[in-house]
């Protein structure tokens, strides 16, 4: 197909954070933007050339947002697959709503992974809440129990490490909509640290690797992002190349995170996969060439990829719940900002609630580790 230029209207599904930098960035290029997003106060609403606050399955909003937009790509894997199909037969989407229909149900997803030879934690799948203690024994008492669709940031995550600890999951389990529901139970793994890797991949099959990253979490949300990784030439290098394998074995078209465990021995194993830009690339807006969210309106568009060239080191902190109050404080703000090489992104949204992503700042430096010390001593003026 021919390469989409500047002028055209692109469609985003989804207009919080990530919608707001894809919006960003395409305003930037010279598009237009059209959002498409239930939640009215979604922060991409703000920014669209034009704004869709209605829901995904309203037939007449669909004819317009079909109608207006050349292209289409969205900001979470939790979309409607079967929006993305049917819009895939007005304009290319990106990734394709096939990708997504695997990313989108954890089962399948490692399934795929799995049947494609990539490594991954040992898993079971769990299609009624009574099953839940044969497959927690058969693992050990050591596992993860994750709903097979929806959940995030450690929501619909259960961790159990005790025989006693099985009736209280499966009560939660039972809570929940009955009727269909699947859940994925892993074995813990013992990890050294937890990686993660950016693969923009356009529609001929090129493909541009960010560097390995090392993500930190707090109760299951991404706190710290340091890039590049502290690991080994042939950790980096074998984390890359299993990133780009699996997303050339989906096929897939756009920005792509593969998030990895990284045992001892250096073996690494494949956690999830996002199709979609990544909170853990955050740091590419400051410390890129070209932003992850830069290369997502590429790759829509079918225009050349960009270079992934980092040009300082970096530490990413997420701004989470009431942190944001500090640091829109006039006091909180100035102390930030007189960090060198803090720069600071709120994301706009008006509710504060515990464990809600507000914003992130990324802190550059000569050095990854000057990089995270700075980054560390923010994280505990957070909690003073």
């Amino acid at each position: 197909m021919q390469p989409i230029g500047p002028e055209a209207v692109l469609g985003v599904l989804g207009g919080g954070q990530l919608g707001a930098m894809f919006t960003s960035a395409a305003l930037r290029l010279g598009y237009r933007v059209a959002v498409w997003d239930p939640d009215p106060d979604a922060p991409a609403h703000r920014l669209a050339s034009q704004s869709f606050p209605d829901s995904f399955t309203d037939p007449t909003v669909y004819r317009a947002f079909s109608q207006l937009v050349s292209a289409v790509t969205f900001e979470w894997e939790n979309v409607p697959v079967a929006l993305c199909e049917q819009l895939a037969q007005a304009c290319p989407v990106r990734p394709s709503g096939s990708v997504l229909r695997v990313i989108q149900d954890r089962i399948e997803q490692k399934k795929f992974l799995q049947g494609h030879g990539f490594p991954v934690p040992l898993f079971s799948v769990v299609s009624d809440p009574a099953q839940l203690a044969d497959a927690v024994k058969a693992f050990g008492y050591s596992v993860i129990c994750k709903t097979a669709t929806a959940g995030y940031d450690g929501k619909g995550q259960w961790a159990i490490r005790r025989p006693e600890e099985i009736a209280l999951v499966e009560s939660a389990l039972r809570a929940m909509v009955p009727g269909g529901a699947r859940w994925i139970v892993e074995s813990m793994v013992e990890f050294e640290r937890e990686l993660s890797v950016l693969v923009v991949r356009g529609a001929g099959g090129e493909q541009r690797v960010y560097p390995v990253v090392e993500n930190r979490h707090e109760s299951g949300i991404l706190r710290m992002t340091i890039v590049p990784a502290a690991v080994s030439s042939g950790v980096s290098a074998q984390a890359s190349d299993l990133a780009c394998r699996a997303v050339e074995a989906l096929d897939g078209v756009g920005v792509f995170c593969v998030e990895l465990f990284h045992l001892r021995g250096d073996r690494l194993l494949i956690n999830e996969i996002a199709p979609r830009p990544h909170n853990s690339g955050h740091y590419s807006l400051d410390a890129c060439t070209v932003s992850q969210f830069e290369q997502q309106v590429r790759a829509l568009c079918g225009l050349p990829l960009g270079e992934v060239r980092l040009m300082s080191p970096a530490a990413m902190v997420n701004l989470i719940g009431h942190d944001v109050e500090r640091i829109t404080s006039s006091d909180g703000c100035a102390d930030l900002l007189a960090i060198p090489g803090a720069a600071l992104h709120l994301y706009g949204k008006r509710r504060v609630r515990p464990g809600r992503k507000m914003g992130h700042v990324t802190f550059l430096a000569g050095a990854a580790e000057e990089a995270s010390n700075r980054a560390g001593r923010f994280l505990k003026s957070l909690v003073l």
